[in-house]
């Protein structure tokens, strides 16, 4: 839903797109922007997508003149050219603002010290996290992310309250304190992760092993950075701060915009944004608009927790799978932890996938091994090899986990 106030910021940012921005100038070509009278001429306006933003490499998104340029960001570039965002002061200031409203919902204060693991450099995480818990006035402990023994002797003796984490790096801490047996030694309390989608059965273990309550973040370099959207205590969605972006989800083949509640595809346009405005980006994410309102009172609209990526989907035998579903499928087999791994082959004539998940200690493999088989060929409709391991023996990242593999090309 489109409120007024978001309508009259949309109107106002698309009167003087086209003198501010190369991009969009020729994005909007021939386009009659102030013709824009209501959400359904808004709706039919281009998206933008990430390919958009490729071919504007380096500086073709800037909107704002050079000398009110006081940073830039950029995606990693590892499945092609980067993106570069460039963020004026206001932008700098309006992400930290947003990002302290993120640890607000989550009930972090001053008195919270916070250890700060994700990176640093271009990409937004690091920076993004330390800035907000700055503006918040708490103590920031910036470790960025590796060096697993500073970074425990650190959170003991530093007595970190808060840990800001990807799901994969949480779980190897999680994993090494309790190995350690140093969890009685530490302070942590809550938990806030962030860039990448994570299943139920990992956050029970990450919650469990490190005592604390977590709390999803979700954010892309493209709009800010993380904190655009934050779990809160009720774990229903994430609330994301409607002042700033607007949210549309749309039929990721049709393009349709569809209704709240309706799974589909995550559109987000900037409504303050200086340095590089979006219009109708699509994130590629998956999720929907919780309808209603929460139980913690918050007077901000929800998405819900992603399930995945349009581009994560892989086709093996000619159905369409994302990670989302196989972390749904493993929740259900009781002895199966949250850590998998899928390979993909082509042999003989045709696809064998290999799914390997860890399980947990003294259960028979061998029976979880033909429950996870069933599993997958009701749930999802094709039959698998599968494979139960020991935890730990599939591999742990600092950063983001790579679970599928497909070796067909």
């Amino acid at each position: 839903m489109m409120t007024e106030t978001q309508f009259l910021q949309i109107q106002n940012m698309l009167s003087t797109i086209k003198e501010k921005s190369a991009f969009y100038r020729q994005k909007f070509d021939g386009v009659d922007l102030a013709a824009v009278k209501s959400k359904e001429d808004f709706e039919k306006l281009p998206f933008s997508t990430k390919g958009d933003l490729r071919d504007a490499y380096p500086l073709g998104l800037q909107a704002a003149p050079d000398e009110e340029i006081v940073r830039i960001h950029s995606s990693s570039g590892t499945t092609g050219v980067p993106v570069i965002i460039p963020y004026t002061r206001q932008d700098v200031a309006d992400w930290a603002e947003i990002f302290k409203r993120c640890y607000e919902t989550a009930g972090i204060t001053n008195l919270d010290r916070i250890q700060v693991t994700p990176g640093y450099g271009l990409w937004t995480a690091g920076i993004g996290f330390q800035t907000g818990a700055e503006l918040l006035g708490s103590m920031v402990i910036p470790m960025g992310p590796g060096n697993t023994d500073k970074q425990l002797k650190m959170m003991e003796d530093m007595k970190s309250t808060v840990l800001c984490a990807t799901s994969s790096y949480a779980l190897l801490l999680a994993e090494e304190i309790t190995r350690r047996g140093i969890r009685d030694h530490l302070h942590l309390k809550k938990g806030v992760i962030g860039s990448e989608r994570w299943g139920e059965k990992m956050r029970r273990r990450i919650a469990g092993e490190l005592g604390v309550q977590l709390y999803d973040i979700y954010g892309l370099t493209e709009i800010y950075g993380p904190g655009i959207a934050m779990s809160c205590d009720y774990e229903c969605g994430m609330h994301y701060w409607d002042d700033y972006i607007y949210c549309e989800i749309i039929d990721p083949k049709t393009c349709e915009v569809l209704p709240e509640g309706t799974i589909g595809e995550l559109v987000i346009t900037t409504l303050r944004k200086q340095g590089a405005p979006l219009i109708r980006y699509r994130t590629h994410d998956l999720t929907r608009i919780l309808p209603g309102e929460c139980a913690c009172g918050s007077p901000y609209p929800r998405i819900d927790t992603l399930i995945g990526r349009t581009d994560d989907m892989i086709k093996v035998k000619g159905v369409n799978i994302f990670p989302g579903q196989i972390d749904e499928l493993l929740k259900e087999v009781k002895g199966v932890s949250s850590e998998y791994q899928v390979m993909i082959d082509h042999l003989g004539g045709r696809d064998i996938m290999t799914l390997f998940f860890e399980t947990d200690a003294g259960c028979d493999r061998s029976q979880l091994e033909t429950d996870v088989k069933m599993h997958f060929k009701t749930k999802i409709g094709i039959s698998i090899a599968a494979k139960a391991v020991a935890i730990g023996e599939l591999p742990r990242s600092e950063k983001k986990s790579t679970r599928i593999f497909d070796n067909r090309y």
